[in-house]
């Protein structure tokens, strides 16, 4: 059946796992570039646009932050809920079968 719809719970994981990783790694990269003071590259024009530009990126990776670690939780989230759905279902359709093969027993 190709309109069927499927979810990889293992895919989900790893997709939450990824955007964990991705804000560890862009508060390193933002760490990184903290201890460069403006003085030590160039010309006052230079240095002042790097100050503006680290403060501005400090304020956006904040933001980033924020967006993904939202993002991560909510894709934790479904893949939980998708993961007990599982279970339940498994767990009715073996009532189910356990149920009809006592009356199939019973019939005889």
């Amino acid at each position: 059946m190709s309109g069927e719809f499927k979810v990889d719970l293992d895919h989900l994981k790893s997709f939450g796992d990824t955007l964990k990783r991705s804000v560890e790694q862009l508060e390193g990269a933002r760490k990184a570039l903290a201890h460069v003071r403006s003085d030590q590259i160039g010309t006052k024009r230079l240095d002042e646009a790097c100050d503006t530009f680290q403060n501005k990126w400090e304020h956006g990776t904040e933001e980033l932050k924020e967006l993904i670690k939202a993002v991560g939780e909510g894709v934790e989230t479904t893949m939980l809920s998708y993961k007990k759905f599982e279970e339940e279902l498994s767990k009715a359709l073996a009532q189910m079968g356990d149920t009809a093969s006592a009356n199939a027993g019973g019939a005889r």
